[in-house]
C-alpha cells in the first residue's frame, strides 16, 4: 500500500501553479469584487417595518431578546413540526 502517491502531489502542485499564474497576471483593479445591491422595494419594506410602533410588539421583542441573552429561551419542537408538516406533505 502506498501512502504517498507521487501523482497526487504533482496534481496539487500543478493546481497551485495555475492559480498563482492566473492571480499574478491580474492587477488589483482588474479583479472583480463582490457587490450587493438592495432593490427599492426591499428598502421600502425595511423602512415600513422600522416604522411599526406597536408597544406590545416592542415589549415582546425585548422579552425575547432578554430570554435569548440569558439562555432561558427554549423552542417548542412540536410547534415547529406542526408548522413545517404541511410543507413536507406537498
Amino acid at each position: 500500500m502506498k501512502i504517498n502517491e507521487s501523482q497526487r502531489i504533482s496534481a496539487i502542485n500543478q493546481y497551485q501553479r495555475n492559480t498563482e499564474a492566473r492571480g499574478g497576471n491580474m492587477n488589483k483593479k482588474a479583479r472583480q469584487l463582490d457587490e450587493v445591491s438592495i432593490s427599492p422595494e426591499a428598502k421600502e419594506m425595511l423602512d415600513a417595518q422600522s416604522r411599526v410602533t406597536d408597544p406590545e410588539h416592542a415589549k415582546r421583542i425585548a422579552d425575547l431578546k432578554q430570554a435569548v441573552a440569558s439562555g432561558t429561551y427554549h423552542v417548542d419542537a412540536n410547534k415547529i413540526a406542526e408548522k413545517l408538516l404541511p410543507y413536507f406533505r406537498k
